[in-house]
């Protein structure tokens, strides 16, 4: 190997360690700025603004959404906030609006292009990644489960796939997810996948999401 090769290598390390000590960065702004709005809602709702708490409610849930459809934001903070605040009723609220946001996580993650998340990876000098990503593209989906079984050669990594449903469940429910994308980043990332159809889903956020806004709901609180 020529000594040019060798600067070339150590070139093309340095700047991929920059890269992604950026987005590291980006990530952690992120999620500080996801719990600053925390600390302000829980801030802003109290018992005492009366008449206008049904409006404060509102606009809470709405940022409650946008949140956890958002990559690498601890919305789920927020919910429990909302169902300690209002008992019953903020855990059926809560419960709702957490489909609806898992739910739009994922839509955005269908309609992402997969060459926007190749050109993403190659940015990240994940040249393996990219060609992957473009191999699964054109692959219906049983093709593509066939294809990441196939390529897959670690153990704990083909079970996650052979069992995804239960992945899925576990990782929304895991505590400290937002480390790992959050609700949102995890619908993100089945979405973009394409090896789940949204309906069976939807039914395993039915499942998932349900245990603790229904703890919530039987306690009042």
């Amino acid at each position: 190997m020529t000594s040019e090769t060798q600067l070339s290598i150590r070139s093309t390390r340095r700047i991929r360690i920059v890269k992604v000590s950026l987005l590291f960065v980006i990530l952690i702004v992120l999620h500080f700025t996801g719990e600053w709005l925390e600390e302000w809602i829980d801030q802003q709702i109290i018992p005492q603004h009366g008449h206008l708490l049904d409006l404060l409610m509102l606009g809470v849930v709405l940022i409650y959404i946008l949140l956890m459809a958002a990559p690498f934001m601890p919305g789920i903070e927020i919910g429990l906030g909302l169902m300690m605040l209002f008992g019953s009723k903020g855990a059926a609220l809560v419960y709702l609006s957490t489909l609806a946001a898992l739910s739009i996580s994922y839509l955005v993650g269908r309609r992402i292009p997969p060459g926007l998340v190749c050109r993403f990876l190659q940015w990240l000098h994940l040249d393996r990644a990219c060609a992957l990503v473009r191999q699964l593209e054109p692959l219906r989906r049983v093709e593509r489960l066939k294809l990441l079984q196939d390529r897959l050669p670690d153990k704990v990594a083909l079970f996650l796939v052979n069992h995804r449903y239960l992945t899925i469940a576990v990782a929304l429910n895991m505590p400290g997810n937002a480390l790992i994308g959050g609700g949102g980043g995890i619908g993100l990332l089945v979405g973009m996948s394409r090896i789940i159809p949204y309906w069976g889903y939807l039914m395993l956020l039915v499942v998932a999401v349900a245990p603790v806004p229904l703890w919530f709901y039987l306690n009042g609180g």
